[in-house]
């Protein structure tokens, strides 16, 4: 079996990644959380998993129909770490939804024109019309981090990003956009216990990409421009929803629960949609490592 990108992210395992980090993975068993300081040491078990999502899904039909009817219109970002399950939440949320209303926006690399105009122009044209539920699969908030750590903006480009943002933000939800941020985050070891995944599948080698092999040793560099971003992107206009992903099952729920919460549909089933897990979503201080409610690890 080939491995993408000529066995990199192995090689990085074998010789380079903290020790720490590379004897968690080879130590652990399917169903092990690796990061010590995760509120749960297993993932959540398949059954109550899928019942769980099928009744939150059904909710999302629910919100769906609503939205069509009171012509709302519902943005949601899906940032976080690579390997953070942002892929696999949006397939969640949309699964069950009519494609007619409900997009998914993954933009490519700006064109050569793209990159002389205003920074957040390309975004604008995705935005959801009347009715419409767009998720984006990662968004202007490139520039706040993976730009930043790959040298692809300039200082002066960042600082005038943390400046516009929020303004751009709050247009958004003075216009009626209900606006939801995610930064999905995920430990070191999972992180590369799942690139490690993806490489010895060549059905996922498309998930990866060069950014995801040179980043593995801007773990740091990464950490300190996610810290900045939150801080300077947070506020009342447009939260930002942190989610612990170590566990895609309950990162899942715990966002489409945050989704079911933050829109105002008609016949909301609140038993359906269940009660939130404070020590795996919150806002930014969670991502600090500082949950205001840590329930013992079970």
């Amino acid at each position: 079996m080939t491995h993408a990108f000529d066995g990199a992210i192995s090689a990085f395992f074998e010789q380079t990644a903290p020790a720490q980090v590379a004897d968690a993975i080879r130590a652990a068993q399917k169903d092990d959380i690796l990061d010590a300081d995760y509120p749960y040491t297993k993932r959540m078990p398949r059954k109550t998993y899928e019942r769980e999502l099928h009744a939150v899904q059904v909710e999302l039909v629910k919100l769906q129909a609503w939205a069509k009817t009171a012509g709302a219109r519902i943005a949601i970002l899906f940032e976080g770490r690579d390997a953070a399950g942002k892929g696999g939440t949006i397939k969640r949320v949309h699964q069950y939804l009519n494609p007619r209303g409900a997009r998914v926006v993954a933009l490519p690399k700006p064109s050569d024109t793209e990159a002389t105009q205003w920074y957040f122009q390309r975004y604008t044209s995705h935005l959801p019309a009347a009715g419409e539920i767009v998720s984006f699969d990662r968004s202007w908030y490139n520039r706040g981090v993976v730009e930043h750590v790959f040298d692809f903006c300039t200082p002066a480009q960042r600082a005038l990003f943390f400046d516009q943002a929020p303004a751009f933000e709050r247009m958004l939800v003075q216009d009626g956009i209900i606006l939801i941020k995610f930064w999905l985050n995920v430990g070191r070891a999972e992180q590369l216990r799942r690139f490690l995944g993806r490489e010895g599948d060549p059905l996922k080698h498309w998930k990866l990409s060069w950014i995801d092999v040179e980043g593995l040793n801007k773990w740091d560099a990464y950490s300190q421009a996610i810290a900045e971003t939150l801080a300077r992107t947070h506020s009342s206009d447009a939260p930002w929803t942190v989610i612990r992903a170590d566990d895609k099952r309950r990162a899942r729920l715990a966002a489409i629960r945050r989704i079911l919460r933050a829109v105002p549909y008609e016949d909301k089933d609140a038993e359906a949609i269940g009660p939130a897990d404070p020590s795996i979503i919150g806002g930014p201080e969670l991502w600090q490592g500082e949950p205001l409610d840590q329930p013992p690890r079970a």
